[in-house]
């Protein structure tokens, strides 16, 4: 049966009208882009193909272009529809910060960390550094590690900091794993660079990992 065919409480796009693209699940969503299947499939179809021998998510939209293009059920007009509506959404979320506006929304932060972190193979730690008003000042990616951890020096985040003359520092770093879950490791390395940024009078005002699912806030946890 044809998508065309299907009620229309259940067809994707359909759906995405009525009730938003949340509620949509990972196959819908990818099926709009596809537009159609492969032979003896419809898109949704195509699409739960791809996710359970490419996926999931992430891993598979993490792919260059070139190796989409190679998937059955894309091509070159999907991979780089893909390519240009995941360019377009980490563009979204920093849109607000590059015009100077004041950070307002702790979960928008979350996210922007997520897009800028998550589809790096090893550990990267990074910060934003805020004026009084937290507008943005800048951005860095200031440590890299192993696929396992990243060796996290307070005293070069304080250096940049007071660069920037920021007021404030938001840091974050991925798990590449997957897992969102803060260690032992994570907790002690953000008790130190509080106390560090204090000393300069800069508050770190959270600490986000980045995994598969929502970036995890330590500061939500009470732990900054």
């Amino acid at each position: 049966m044809h998508i065309r065919d299907w009620p229309s409480g259940e067809r994707p796009r359909e759906k995405l009208l009525a009730r938003g693209a949340a509620v949509l699940s990972d196959a819908e969503l990818l099926a709009l882009f596809l537009g159609s299947g492969v032979r003896g499939l419809d898109a949704v179809a195509t699409a739960r193909r791809l996710l359970a021998a490419h996926g999931p998510l992430r891993r598979l939209l993490d792919r260059p272009p070139p190796e989409l293009v190679r998937l059955p059920g894309l091509g070159p007009a999907s991979a780089c529809q893909l390519s240009a509506a995941l360019e377009l959404a980490s563009r979204h979320l920093a849109a607000a910060l590059e015009r100077g506006e004041a950070l307002t929304d702790p979960h928008a932060a979350g996210r922007y960390f997520a897009q800028r972190l998550r589809g790096h193979p090893s550990e990267v730690f990074a910060a934003l550094f805020l004026d009084t008003r937290h507008r943005a000042l800048g951005f860095e990616e200031l440590f890299r590690g192993t696929v396992d951890g990243a060796e996290v020096h307070p005293r070069e985040v304080v250096r940049r900091a007071l660069a920037h003359n920021a007021a404030a520092v938001i840091v974050g770093h991925n798990h590449p794993s997957g897992s969102s879950e803060p260690s032992a490791a994570d907790r002690s390395v953000t008790a130190r660079l509080k106390q560090a940024l204090h000393l300069v009078d800069v508050r770190l005002l959270d600490h986000f990992v980045v995994g598969d699912g929502p970036p995890v806030s330590l500061a939500a946890r009470g732990w900054v």
